[in-house]
């Protein structure tokens, strides 16, 4: 009975992965805070960049970004645990957004199957779903979620229930890690 509380408790927390209307996480505060006019950085809050792009317009969303330079999804995704905790900027194809509130965006990454996801506490920034297809430039703390097989077979079942597809528990054989940039700001437009 414990054991089911505990995963019931667990699911619940993993659901606010997706979209939630909970408060801000104190990541969250910390990195809106440092997106912040006038705020100073602290040594070590901000993740290896990439050469700087050219600044560009297109549809600004939250704070906006902030840093100068990005970094490669690829590069997040090949040790992300070293950016754990850390403010990035990230730009991708947008392949994905939440159906259901817009919390959330996945953007891709320039190898077959990397995806990192931007998200959003509910309400906070409404992405639209036409965004798909578009070029987005993303910047949060980055978060890093171990997670048992248990755990990831919930999570994987509630990704699916959110997209309305079909889910089968066996397609899960191996515990997952949830990669996300927590955001506090982001610009989509149409080109890269």
């Amino acid at each position: 009975m414990t054991v089911r509380i505990a995963s019931l408790a667990l699911l619940a927390a993993l659901a606010a992965t997706g979209c939630s209307k909970g408060p801000k996480t104190k990541a969250n505060a910390a990195a809106t805070e440092a997106a912040k006019p006038g705020a100073t950085a602290k040594a070590g809050d901000t993740a290896p960049a990439a050469p700087a792009a050219p600044a560009a317009t297109g549809e600004s969303f939250g704070a906006g970004v902030k840093l100068p330079d990005s970094t490669p999804i690829a590069t997040i995704l090949a040790d992300p645990k070293a950016f754990a905790g850390k403010t990035v900027r990230a730009e991708g194809m947008i392949v994905d957004v939440c159906p259901k509130r817009g919390c959330w965006f996945e953007m891709a990454g320039p190898n077959p199957g990397e995806k990192l996801r931007f998200k959003v506490v509910d309400g906070e920034m409404v992405f639209p779903l036409d965004a798909k297809g578009k070029w987005a430039v993303a910047e949060g703390v980055l978060s890093v979620k171990d997670m048992s097989l248990e755990d990831s077979v919930a999570y994987a079942k509630y990704q699916a229930e959110e997209k309305g597809e079909p889910f089968d528990p066996a397609s899960v054989t191996a515990p997952m890690s949830v990669v996300r940039i927590d955001g506090t700001g982001a610009l989509i437009r149409d080109k890269q």
